[in-house]
Parts: C-alpha cells; structure tokens; sequence
C-alpha cells in the first residue's frame, strides 16, 4: 500500500507563527517512543498542544456498549480502519455488521476540534490505513505515521531531556491497553452484556479472513478483530524490532506507570468534554 505523505505540510503548520496544532497520539507511540519525553519532543518541534487518543477510545467504548446491549445480530468490530476496507472489498455481505460508531481517531479528532477550535489536527499512525481514513474526514488533518515522525524529530535534531510534561488535555489510563489485540473487549465492559464464548478476538489479516470465511454470525454475537498481527503494535509503521510479546509488555508497563501517575484535575478526561458530540457513524 503506498502511503501519501503529509510531513512537508505538517512542517510549513509548524512553520508558521500564525497557525496553531494539536497533535494526537496512539498508544501505541510507546513501543517507539519514550514516555513522558516524547510529549516535551513534541512541543519543541512545534506543535501547541499534544494529546492521548485514549479519551476517544474511551467514548467509543461507551457507544459500543449501548449497542452491544441491545443489539440482537452478531457485531464487527470497526475501530480498525483495514478491517473496515477489507469487508467493504471481500466481506461486503457484513457490511451490516459493522459497528456504526467513529474509530478512536475519529472520535479524539471531533473532541479537539471543539476543544481547539481553529487549531490543525494532526495524528501520529502505527499504520497507512489511517491515512486513509482521516483523508475522508473532516475531524482529522493531517497524519504522520512513527518513521516520518522520526525523521521530523531528527531533521530539527529534537532530543529528549529530563523535563516531564503531561498530556495537555483528556487524560485517560484504562484504554492505553486498546492498541494491544483484544484491547476493545477488554475495556468497554461488556461483561454480562456479551458472554467469553460469544465474542472473538482475532489479529492479523489471515486468521480474521478465515473467520469472516466460516459465517461467524452462527456462533459469535460480537467479533473484536484486527487487521495487524498483535493489533496496532504491529503496523507496518512501526519502527520496533521487537517480538509482539515484548511490544505488548510495553504497552502494559505503559498502563502500570499511568495508574500510578498524579494526574491534575484539568488533564484529565471527562464526559463533559464530549458533550455534544455524536460519536455515531453511518457511513459503512
């Protein structure tokens, strides 16, 4: 898949003294990128403000599990945009089954451009399929994926310091672990709404086309799947030579020094914050 490239545009937005930027990042920026230094490096490169995808996916949680409750049809998981792009080509017969709710992207892109209104949003991608997806949006940008980012970090030779700076805005601990497979089920608490045995989690492009292959809808009523193996841990975009076993590590080492962090008030993540956004998509 060729990816198009918004690095030149995201430089002349950090540029120029005139426009203002809100970066947004996956989770999964820590199997690459060192936390908190990363958000310093951030802001010395340019952008205003830098913010976690994580209260995104907290309110897609939310949407997940109203209609995980009273649906009565098996449900597909769309938070993965590849997933979404490979039933709209191969599976077109589940289309239907697709969850009609924005992915954590989308979601944290509508939050900032209330939040931050005027401000350009940008968002750092372990894979291209996102790319895709923010190009058919509104709410998101522009987006840079871990190896441009890299190189950005390098060409204005952004090095790490010792200064610990938080998240500008919309803290969020429990749904650090989304980036890992599974991390859908295992936090938009769909426990006595969608039993163990009903639900199937499944990444990497082979086992999820022998899944969608074998009528899932007899025997599971809700399928969290992914399109890299690992989940977004294992995109194409990430620099890391480590097994996913260590990858996942990291994320849940992430998880573990967030839950201990001291968090202000004003950084964290509320529901108010929301208010007023749809998170409902119709578009698949």
């Amino acid at each position: 898949m060729v990816e198009k490239s918004d690095i030149k545009k995201i430089e002349e937005i950090l540029n120029d003294k005139k426009k203002k930027s809100v970066v947004m990042l996956a989770p999964s920026f820590v199997v690459d990128f060192s936390y908190p230094e990363i958000v310093d490096m951030l802001k010395k490169l340019g952008f205003d403000k830098v913010v976690e995808v994580t209260f995104g996916a907290k309110m897609i949680n939310r949407e997940y599990h109203k209609i995980l409750k009273s649906s009565k049809e098996m449900k597909i998981a769309s938070v993965c945009p590849g997933i979404v792009e490979l039933i709209k080509k191969k599976f077109p017969g589940y289309k239907k089954n697709l969850v009609k709710v924005d992915s954590p992207m989308i979601a944290m892109g509508k939050v900032c451009k209330k939040t931050y209104e005027g401000y350009d949003v940008v968002f750092v991608s372990p894979c291209g399929f996102k790319k895709r997806e923010a190009s058919n949006s509104k709410y998101v940008d522009h987006v840079i994926n871990y190896k441009e980012l890299e190189k950005l970090l390098k060409k204005y030779n952004v090095l790490p310091s010792s200064k610990k700076i938080h998240f500008d805005k919309f803290y969020n601990d429990y749904t650090k672990i989304y980036p890992v497979s599974g991390g859908l089920f295992k936090t938009a608490r769909l426990k006595g709404i969608v039993k163990k045995d009903k639900a199937k989690i499944k990444d990497g492009l082979r086992g999820v086309v022998k899944i969608l292959e074998k009528k899932p809808e007899k025997k599971y009523q809700f399928l969290d799947i992914t399109f890299c193996t690992g989940g977004c841990i294992g995109g194409p975009s990430v620099m890391s030579d480590k097994s996913i076993k260590k990858r996942k590590k990291a994320i849940k080492n992430y998880l573990k020094k967030a839950k201990k962090e001291n968090i202000p008030e004003p950084k964290k993540g509320l529901i108010e914050h929301a208010k007023g956004i749809s998170f409902r998509n119709k578009c698949f």
